[in-house]
């Protein structure tokens, strides 16, 4: 994550005078307050620095974050102590080095003293979770069935996977990642999950009430989104199109997430696509994206299809509904790919080859022509792995 080439020091030392009027009196409390907070906020942007650093480039001395953060050397080394005490950097010992001198103490980011809690609500039928390190590596997976269950009971099966993930823990939690499907706002209330049946469920702050840790709720589409930028491929313009249980999308633009006005950004799950009509969806319209990619119906339809033929007609004609709805999109952020991650032997193929040449003909070749359209390799732990970055940035300030 990009923090600017502004040395923090500098804009602290001038941030923190207090305000002055015309006459050259500082204002009352007002500037008092701002100078108390400040520094503290400058010390955590600090401790970030060093933190994001440590987890680009593992094997750095307290020399070489002076120079790549730009803070002193007295500042860097009280930082790295703090962080030595807490558990979250460690010395790898001496560099071997030919140069005369006392070699430098090499450090690291301390990748499993702590562990973080990663779910993944999306899958059509079941509940996944992972204990995972700072890295993202799965140390641990659960999985709970699901299936038919909404409300309350939904709501219960997230309660008892997040309590066995605790249990399975060997290292300090950092924080609670969850990736769920529906309109989810800032503070973790998950605004409309249709399939779930959920509504104003303010879920961040029930399983940090629960639990005692911190826990951030995201969109999973939006979680994975920032798997595929952290550990994948992800360009800085791209659409990642999940589809599960329902079909959502994160957008990337200038390398930032979007978020929209009411935190429904690529919520095309339930754009109506065409004007054909379609099978009725959870939603009360018909003809919705979902109701023609949504993993559950789309199975259902091959499962009915009774020759190959038959079977690459609907992966085509759902192709193409994901064609119709992500061209608009492509066109107007003018993207450079749009990523799916799902189920690769139902999205690769004849569906994938139906969405490019769908999009394709419903946008302009010479400036949309570039946009490529291809499957994550993130496989299976993408909304984990996602679910992780959210707590790494939200706790420590990387990804």
């Amino acid at each position: 994550m990009h923090m600017g080439s502004t040395t923090p020091e500098a804009a602290t030392a001038a941030a923190v005078s207090p305000q002055r009027g015309a006459a050259g009196r500082a204002w009352p409390a007002a500037g008092r307050s701002v100078s108390r907070r400040l520094p503290e906020h400058a010390r955590h942007h600090n401790r970030a620095l060093v933190l994001q650093a440590l987890y680009r480039g593992e094997g750095l001395s307290r020399a070489d974050l002076a120079r790549e953060v730009g803070l002193t050397r007295v500042t860097i080394s009280d930082l790295v102590a703090d962080l030595i005490d807490e558990g979250f950097v460690i010395e790898l010992g001496l560099r071997a080095d030919s140069r005369p001198g006392k070699p430098a103490t090499l450090l690291d980011l301390n990748r499993g003293g702590h562990t973080i809690i990663a779910l993944d609500l999306s899958k059509d039928a079941s509940f996944r979770g992972a204990v995972t390190d700072l890295d993202g590596t799965v140390l641990v997976r659960e999985e709970l069935d699901v299936e038919g269950l909404k409300g309350d009971e939904a709501t219960t099966r997230v309660t008892e996977l997040l309590d066995r993930l605790i249990a399975d823990a060997s290292a300090p939690v950092l924080g609670i990642g969850i990736g769920s499907p529906g309109i989810v706002d800032a503070e973790g209330t998950v605004l409309r999950a249709p399939n779930l049946g959920w509504e104003n469920l303010p879920l961040q702050r029930l399983l940090a009430e629960r639990t005692g840790l911190p826990v951030i709720v995201a969109n999973d589409a939006n979680a994975a989104a920032l798997a595929e930028r952290t550990f994948g491929a992800g360009e800085d313009h791209m659409m990642l199109v999940r589809i599960g249980r329902g079909v959502g999308a994160g957008l990337v633009v200038g390398g930032v997430l979007v978020q929209g006005a009411s935190s429904a950004a690529g919520e095309i799950g339930h754009v109506v696509v065409g004007t054909d009509g379609g099978a009725p969806c959870a939603c009360g319209k018909e003809g919705c994206l979902e109701t023609w990619l949504g993993i559950p119906r789309l199975s259902e339809r091959l499962a009915a299809a009774a020759t190959d033929a038959e079977r690459d007609a609907v992966l085509a004609e759902a192709g193409e509904r994901l064609g119709i709805a992500i061209a608009p999109v492509v066109a107007s952020l003018n993207l450079r790919e749009v990523v799916l991650s799902g189920p690769t032997d139902l999205l690769g193929g004849t569906l994938l080859d139906s969405a490019v040449t769908t999009l394709r003909g419903r946008t302009l070749p010479d400036i949309h022509g570039g946009s490529d359209v291809r499957l994550t390799t993130l496989g299976r732990d993408i909304v984990v792995g996602g679910a992780a970055v959210m707590v790494l940035m939200g706790q420590l300030g990387i990804s």
